[in-house]
């Protein structure tokens, strides 16, 4: 009895979620259209110093009629950080969304940032570069200047 009362619960969860796929005329939803677009969302530093924070700024709008609210705008790591306001965009408006990367680590990188807005939608962004060490003096040792320093 217990392994019949299952099957009859998974028919009906199967049915169920073929029921929300569908609309009443028989076909597939489709998903209401994309208003957030993002301008470029990839972005390469190029070679940056050891240490060196870098910024850049990726630029968003709101194609939609209606305002737009970022829910959440999160990075892969802790050395990315993704900076944006949480006032909504205007349709039709612009925003700015700005990731930094702390450039901590030496060698090649690429990390992503993950926009989640509507609840439930999301874009990506990607940030890459290579990390190089920088010289441990901001110039090379002048041997003149120590010798000055010695006769003075």
């Amino acid at each position: 009895m217990k392994k019949l009362a299952i099957v009859i619960s998974l028919f009906t969860t199967v049915l169920g979620v073929r029921a929300q796929a569908v609309n009443n005329g028989g076909t597939a939803v489709t998903p209401p259209p994309d208003v957030l677009v993002v301008k470029q969302n990839t972005f390469d530093f190029g070679k940056i110093p050891q240490g060196r924070p870098a910024v850049t700024t990726f630029e968003i709008v709101n194609t939609g009629s209606t305002p737009l609210k970022l829910d959440n705008v999160q990075a892969s790591c802790g050395c990315t950080t993704p900076i944006w306001s949480r006032d909504p965009i205007e349709a039709g408006a612009t925003a700015e969304i700005k990731v930094g990367y702390n450039a901590y680590a030496k060698g090649r990188f690429t990390k992503m940032v993950t926009i989640i807005y509507n609840t439930n939608r999301t874009k990506t962004l990607t940030i890459s570069g290579e990390v190089y060490a920088a010289p441990a003096s901001s110039a090379p040792e002048n041997s003149s200047v120590e010798l000055l320093k010695q006769i003075n």
